[in-house]
């Protein structure tokens, strides 16, 4: 009876768990995956992967910017990433004159390579587990007495690992708080702009084809890293030199054949592999619809702006890119869980739970008021679990207007103690912020958005959960009332009048700030949010993390007899599979890989998702591949039955011989329920095939110079 309990636990909780599910702990690979990994195809060994001894796979990746993955491709500092990765950057030194998102941009030498200031790229120095070292003294210890000595074990562990800030020092928690590790990263800050192709490639598909296969996009950026003379990281210096990594993957022109082994190391960012039936409910019924119909709101208002004029269209490209992509992922992520019928596998994996820790009165005792806990806990959340989406999608990330008043000082008690040389610091990082908004700022755009959102909010919400302030003034003015008595009369709307303000701002000025109208109601939705809705969320919540604690570690002690991985968390993972088409509905069978002539037969200068550039339309034409081409054609895509996530854009796609074959940069729609339950069967994640990139910085944009840099390789 026991065997087939744990067998049937193991079949519905992990869906046949196998070499294509897991983001796997690089130092945990000899115990659990090597020997998997390697009679899948895989040529190398542990050490080569990861290693704190020699040069190793791992010091190739890096963490690029704040959310993504990168790899190293030259020992000269070539850093390879995903356009969309990179995208920010290179909207940054775009204008209507000199537009980069657009054209394209490529440095013909390193003198011509742009730099970006807060970018940064962080090599991995090491990673250990310090479980034992984080949960010294806690025996005994219960809520925020626990907590404290938790956060003072790990202040302690990360103050020491930093040695005096060569490294930054981060300790993460595994499992739900079972387990911590410690990672420490060398964080260079002087990373340039080297290449990146105009949209119309780098975005090819555009919003229509996100998250979709098959798939034409040539989603890459390269970067350079620069250090200083000693190969260590520096600020920005017209001194600084190519940094020299221990590590850079040689580029295979072999490409990809079906059922060849493919790895990703990268950063993935988030999972919730072990939430409970309730959790999910939630997420699917609930928080993922909202979000949907607020982001469709802003969508549309972005959309309608972006096309009536072109200045605003690269304003917002960068935003409405940001606002989608999530979007439509959720929307994935409904028709994934309700196909997996994935609430109803939660609620038979706790029927097993259940079963589990009936066996004994000492696992009763502990495990046996897990699940009752969470089903009174999530009934609790729901209403705030709204509240909490419709604040953070509106408040403080639709309107424009609000992030700007939130970025202001809110009295001047805090101004009148610290002396004038901080007051100055003051007024230049309001006069940095004041600036970068204004760039990016179309006033019409915000208006409407300040308008129909405010709406939603009132319309959607509890009563409970609204000012008064916000109520009367929706109450007492209609539309362009409410934007010519609060909107328009708002300082925050001129950027002459707030650049003298913050020229001369003291503490009168802050006094002066707090009667603006927009200041006043965002102050009071903020306060009503804090007051109201964020506090009893945060309560409810860590109420189920601590339950979510207790859950986990039983799951681990009922099937500590199989592979289990932790969720992501933006560490560095390991995740493999095998290069392999899928079908995703009856009687659709999807190849593999995509090629150029897939592009030409999407060309349409009539939608903008499809215009292909002239260059790259005389080069398929004329057939000039060089040595990029594949039985005629030029490859640009494929996908592979690997888990990945948001982090992993910009993760490496390396062959079994330790060799760069591709660049992740997406998933199949069909399989972005993954983060939550993997399915083999559904979930693939896509790559571009270095071919194309190759072809694209060679024949497209003359930039070979770059090729020579990298090692080529071919059997």
């Amino acid at each position: 009876m026991r065997k087939l309990v744990l067998f049937f636990i193991v079949a519905v909780f992990n869906l046949s768990l196998s070499a294509k599910e897991g983001m796997w702990i690089p130092t945990l690979l000899e115990k659990y995956n090597i020997e998997e990994m390697q009679a899948m195809g895989f040529r190398l060994t542990v050490e080569d992967i990861y290693s704190v001894n020699q040069n190793s796979l791992k010091d190739a990746v890096v963490i690029f910017g704040r959310g993504c993955t990168g790899g190293m491709i030259s020992d000269q500092g070539l850093l390879l990433t995903n356009h969309h990765c990179g995208f920010s950057n290179i909207q940054s030194h775009s204008t209507v004159e000199q537009d980069y998102l657009s054209d394209g941009f490529w440095a013909m030498s390193q003198e011509e390579e742009l730099p970006n200031p807060g970018l940064t790229a962080k090599f991995l120095d090491r990673m250990v587990d310090v479980s034992d070292s984080v949960f010294a003294g806690t025996t005994g210890l219960e809520g925020d007495s626990l907590q404290q000595k938790l956060d003072e074990n790990i202040s302690r562990i990360q103050r020491n690992a930093a040695e005096d800030g060569k490294f930054e020092a981060i300790v993460k928690p595994l499992f739900f708080g079972n387990q911590y590790f410690l990672y420490t990263y060398l964080v260079f800050q002087d990373v340039r702009l080297v290449g990146a192709p105009p949209q119309s490639i780098g975005k090819f598909g555009g919003d229509t084809d996100n998250w979709m296969w098959p798939r034409h996009t040539g989603d890459f950026s390269i970067f350079r890293v620069y250090a200083n003379a000693d190969n260590e990281p520096a600020p920005y210096s017209t001194e600084n030199v190519p940094y020299r990594p221990k590590k850079w993957l040689p580029v295979s022109l072999d490409g990809v054949q079906p059922n060849d082994f493919m790895m990703l190391m990268g950063y993935p960012g988030t999972t919730q592999q072990y939430l409970p039936s309730q959790a999910v409910e939630l997420i699917k019924n609930q928080s993922n619809p909202d979000r949907i119909k607020i982001r469709t709101t802003i969508l549309d208002i972005f959309s309608k702006h972006m096309d009536a004029d072109p200045k605003v269209r690269i304003q917002y490209a960068s935003k409405y890119a940001r606002t989608s992509n999530s979007w439509k992922r959720w929307k994935g992520e409904i028709r994934g869980l309700d196909r997996l019928h994935a609430v109803e596998q939660k609620k038979a994996f706790e029927a097993d739970f259940e079963v589990w820790y009936m066996q004994n009165d000492t696992l009763e005792e502990t495990y046996g008021p897990v699940l009752p806990q969470f089903e009174k806990l999530y009934v609790d959340l729901q209403p705030y679990e709204k509240a909490y989406h419709y604040y953070q999608e509106i408040v403080f990330k639709g309107i424009e207007i609000f992030k700007l008043a939130d970025f202001f000082p809110r009295n001047d008690r805090g101004w009148n103690q610290v002396d004038e040389g901080r007051h100055e610091l003051v007024r230049k990082a309001l006069a940095i912020k004041v600036a970068d908004h204004f760039d990016d700022y179309d006033q019409a755009t915000d208006q409407e958005l300040f308008v129909q959102l405010l709406r939603m909010l009132r319309n959607d919400l509890d009563e409970s959960f609204l000012p008064e302030d916000l109520k009367k003034l929706l109450a007492r003015f209609d539309d362009d009332k409410l934007v010519r008595r609060v909107y328009a009369k708002s300082v925050l709307a001129d950027p002459e009048k707030l650049k003298e303000i913050i020229s001369e701002f003291d503490g009168k000025k802050i006094n002066q700030l707090q009667k603006d109208p927009v200041v006043e109601l965002f102050q009071a939705l903020k306060l009503h949010y804090q007051r109201n809705i964020e506090q009893v969320h945060q309560g409810i919540q860590a109420n189920i993390s601590t339950v979510q604690q207790k859950y986990m570690k039983g799951i681990m002690l009922m099937e500590k007899n199989f592979q289990l991985y932790p969720d992501a968390n933006f560490t560095l993972r390991v995740a493999y599979g095998q290069v392999e088409g899928y079908e995703p509905r009856d009687g659709v069978n999807y190849s593999y890989y995509t090629t150029l002539k897939g592009i030409m037969e999407k060309n349409s200068q009539d939608i903008p998702d499809y215009q292909v550039p002239e260059r790259l339309q005389y080069l398929y034409e004329s057939g000039d591949f060089g040595e990029y081409e594949s039985n005629g054609e030029v490859p640009v895509a494929y996908i592979a039955s690997i888990h990945s996530t948001g982090g992993n854009s910009g993760s490496p796609a390396i062959n079994a011989q330790g060799q760069l074959v591709g660049l992740n940069f997406d998933r199949c729609w069909e399989g972005t329920m993954s983060d939550i339950m993997f399915d083999p069967d559904q979930c693939r994640n896509i790559m571009l095939d270095v071919r194309y990139m190759l072809f694209i910085i060679d024949k497209f944009a003359g930039a070979g110079y770059l090729i020579d840099e990298m090692e080529l390789v071919s059997e």
